[in-house]
């Protein structure tokens, strides 16, 4: 690399020869400072030096036509004085050149995670392209504080119900946590952090009653669809979720040790169901379709039911029960539970919830039986006092 004492008609006045791509020049009158003139006549200022590793490093200052020299040699001077007090300011710069666009991040990091990752990846996906993207996608991933996902809050509030709100902020609060754990450069701490979820008056429990369920399970076996009564009856019998009824395989019940195994779940574990003598019974009822591995399969196409709305909309509302849910059926097994005298936690492991807080929602009914047990014993001992 030639060295020279540049000056400014000295520059004004270098070419770079027909039979090189560029000519590099160091200036003997600012130490580190290079001049480069490519073949087309650009003609540009870098900065060159060492790294803590010792390698090589030249990164641009701007165009000779941009800046002076001794503006260049000003700017030279700086950031070698940044250097030789640890600062490197050519670190700062390739970050924020390398940061990613919340657009980035979710297409290239998020989304390929989730995919394998996250059973319910494709409500995120919804989520993230009607509502996330379209409004902070644009956004570096630094720039994003908490107070854009706040005005979000705040404009949705009349829009949409408290859940729905709710599951953004939790979206986006798992996408920042994933960026710290994967060290994505502009991430440094979670900007979600700090907004609070909404109060949610919504969350709706429906539970049968004793004679709901008869009119129900009368008007299921009426269905027009042989599989609709055995899985509604296991749905029933042991609270498990509707996608975990209907890709039970025959392979997954062990009778002897009186288990169903259930080997993916929400949470991506595998949960263990207790056979009950109910469901012993209806599974010894069901006949084995030839050559399929389901246990409540579609006869016409040997595989899981997608879904069975139709034939459910009819029995339900057969039924007088338009209103109930094919997961309130869960909830309804859990009530039966409660009301029996099961303890939370005996109904948290029978319904495979991780938390108990989860299961919380069913402590009312667990307080009524409470009730009922504690009246019990005050009218033993009325009884007993007036004996005496």
């Amino acid at each position: 690399m030639a060295t020279q004492h540049l000056t400014q008609s000295y520059i004004k006045n270098l070419t770079c020869p027909s039979s090189q791509s560029k000519v590099s020049i160091f200036d003997t009158g600012c130490k580190n400072l290079v001049l480069e003139v490519s073949k087309k006549g650009k003609k540009s200022y870098y900065f060159r030096y060492l790294d803590d590793r010792g390698k090589t490093r030249q990164p641009k200052l701007a165009d000779a036509n941009h800046i002076t020299l001794s503006q260049a040699r000003a700017l030279s001077n700086k950031y070698r004085a940044m250097l030789t007090l640890g600062e490197n300011p050519f670190i700062a710069k390739h970050e924020r050149k390398s940061t990613p666009t919340i657009a980035y991040l979710v297409e290239h990091h998020y989304m390929p995670h989730i995919i394998t990752n996250k059973r319910s990846w494709k409500t995120d996906e919804s989520l993230l392209r009607n509502h996330i993207l379209p409004r902070f996608g644009r956004l570096y991933v630094d720039e994003f504080k908490s107070q854009h996902l706040a005005k979000l809050v705040s404009d949705y509030k009349d829009k949409y119900a408290a859940g729905t709100i709710n599951r953004l902020i939790i979206l986006m609060r798992y996408l920042f946590n994933l960026a710290l754990e994967w060290q994505i450069t502009g991430v440094n701490h979670n900007p979600t952090k700090d907004v609070p979820l909404l109060e949610d008056h919504n969350g709706r429990e429906r539970y049968l009653t004793e004679a709901e369920t008869q009119r129900l399970l009368y008007h299921i076996q009426q269905s027009e669809n042989k599989q609709l009564p055995a899985i509604i009856t296991m749905l029933l019998l042991t609270g498990a979720r509707k996608r975990e009824v209907l890709n039970a395989r025959w392979e997954d019940l062990d009778f002897d040790s009186r288990q169903w195994r259930i080997p993916i779940t929400k949470s991506g574990k595998p949960r263990y169901v207790p056979i009950s003598d109910g469901v012993l019974s209806l599974l010894q009822s069901l006949p084995k379709i030839v050559d399929c591995p389901w246990i409540f399969a579609n006869p016409k196409t040997k595989k899981p039911f997608v879904s069975f709305y139709c034939s459910w909309n009819t029995a339900r509302k057969a039924a007088g029960l338009a209103d109930f849910r094919v997961h309130d059926l869960r909830h309804s097994f859990a009530s039966f539970l409660v009301n029996h005298g099961t303890s939370l936690y005996e109904v948290q492991k029978l319904l495979g919830h991780t938390q108990i807080k989860t299961t919380q929602r069913y402590s009312h009914l667990s307080a009524d039986t409470l009730l009922d047990a504690s009246n019990h014993v005050a009218q033993l001992v009325h009884n007993m006092r007036h004996h005496v």
